[in-house]
């Protein structure tokens, strides 16, 4: 597992300890766990998750997750939960379920998944949990323990390996953790699995793809240096995998779809295109070819890389072989506009992203860097109405406030351009400049416009900060 990994785990880990020891102690002696109370906890503990960033930002990633797991609950019995579904950037290979209807699956379990009805069959197996409120009988059950063991061992049962949970909460050992028994059950497993199966077969999957995925851990399990986390959390995998295979034998013996939705392999190439580690997305890639010469996803993904480490020819040579194979690709079009962008070639970069954006035109980066482009190319009336849309589609991005208020000083609009930088520096938490450009602002806009009103109120609020005039961080 590679540094980031184990430094997001143990924050994950961190996380867990603090919400529920707060939780639960906000329970008192809990005589029983309700539906109301798991949705405090989940929603409670997604919220402290996404404030960390441990989760994957990539809008086309967590549709296809939030896909699969609402097509799987569409054809099983109504739930007492809203179900959210989140994709936690780890190489790490697990999945875990929350009360209150959360679904988080690892980045690593997703690429090692080889078809959609293996990960369409982790998620129905969490989804089972949930349905069964089994975490909910496990904190019932756990009453009786000191509040803060709780918090530890469940922290860890979650998210990982013994090594993991040792660096998060040294003081718990795993032993402790199999004695009280707070990790799911086999009983639990077992019925997480028929429920699971059920969703998988009835939403049209086949139903060996559960079955598959377990084999791949146990292979992957073998060839491996270390435990998977998922066997771990989910306890049993031998006898999980002849249970399932009786039911296969017997119950479900009609077949299915690998593929519903459709596209894993794009999303898998997303995901390792956003790996730290720049030297595994390479060889993950290669491996791929190895295997697959003319995968355009492979291609796409090693072109991309290649274009980060600097390898220039090389990235382009393998675009133009992934646009060969897909030439209506929104993705590849995208990216080797982007890396035109960078080496300086306008002229090239606007023709690959004019194609993105009509094939795509709600993606995010296509219209941000076809608005630098044109910004560029010097055509600011373009390149001003596209910035406009991604910072209204965007409004936490802040280097787009820069942007625009670099383009509104090139068009001569000093108000505008002032007021962009004035939210650009607040944003960066540089109060005293963001305060200088308001002010700036105000001589622009009469008293009684929007934008005076707009001004006064960003004024007013640095005002009241309670650092109104000093940056925190020096100016530059």
């Amino acid at each position: 597992m590679k540094l980031d990994s184990r430094h997001n785990i143990i924050k994950i880990s961190a996380i867990v300890i603090t919400l529920l020891y707060i939780l639960v102690s906000a329970g008192a002696a809990f005589a029983s766990f309700t539906i109301e109370d798991e949705k405090k906890l989940g929603k409670e503990f997604y919220e402290k998750l996404k404030d960390r960033g441990v989760f994957v930002k990539n809008p086309k990633a967590n549709e296809y997750i939030d896909r699969i797991g609402h097509l799987l609950l569409s054809h099983g019995k109504k739930s007492f939960f809203d179900f959210t579904f989140s994709i936690i950037n780890s190489s790490g290979i697990n999945a875990f379920a929350t009360p209150g209807g959360y679904v988080y699956v690892y980045s690593g379990l997703i690429e090692l998944s080889e078809d959609e009805s293996q990960l369409a069959g982790v998620l129905a197996h969490e989804i089972g949990h949930i349905k069964a409120r089994h975490i909910a009988q496990t904190i019932e059950n756990s009453k009786k323990i000191n509040i803060a063991t709780i918090a530890a061992i469940l922290a860890g049962a979650f998210l990982g390996g013994s090594g993991e949970l040792t660096a998060a909460v040294a003081s718990f050992s795993m032993a402790t953790a199999t004695t009280l028994n707070l990790k799911y059950s086999r009983k639990h497993e077992e019925e997480a699995d028929r429920l699971g199966m059920s969703y998988l077969v009835e939403t049209g999957y086949n139903g060996e793809g559960m079955l598959n995925f377990l084999k791949i851990m146990r292979k992957y399990e073998f060839y491996s240096n270390s435990i998977p986390s998922y066997f771990l959390t989910h306890p049993g995998t031998g006898d999980r995998i002849i249970y399932l295979d009786g039911l296969l034998q017997t119950k479900y013996t009609k077949g299915g779809a690998e593929n519903i939705i459709g596209g894993l392999g794009r999303i898998k190439t997303i995901l390792v295109i956003d790996r730290k580690d720049l030297d595994s997305s390479l060889r993950y890639f290669q491996n791929v070819l190895k295997k697959d010469p003319n995968n355009p996803d492979a291609l796409y993904g090693l072109a991309v890389i290649q274009e980060k480490l600097g390898k220039t020819m090389e990235s382009f040579s393998n675009f133009r072989r992934a646009l060969l194979l897909s030439p209506d690709d929104a993705d590849i079009l995208r990216d080797l506009g982007i890396s035109y962008f960078n080496l300086g070639n306008t002229s090239d970069a606007i023709e690959a992203l004019q194609k993105a954006r009509s094939i795509d035109e709600k993606d995010a980066d296509t219209i941000l860097y076809l608005g630098r482009s044109y910004d560029t190319a010097g055509d600011y009336n373009a390149a001003l109405e596209l910035y406009k849309e991604f910072m209204k589609k965007n409004p936490d991005d802040i280097p787009i406030y820069h942007n625009l208020a670099m383009l509104y000083g090139k068009i001569n609009i000093p108000g505008k351009s002032h007021y962009n930088f004035g939210i650009f520096f607040k944003k960066k938490h540089k109060l005293k400049s963001a305060l200088f450009h308001f002010k700036a602002a105000q001589n622009f806009f009469p008293p009684g416009s929007e934008m005076a009103g707009k001004i006064s109120e960003e004024i007013d609020s640095i005002d009241k900060h309670p650092a109104n005039h000093g940056d925190g961080h020096a100016e530059d």
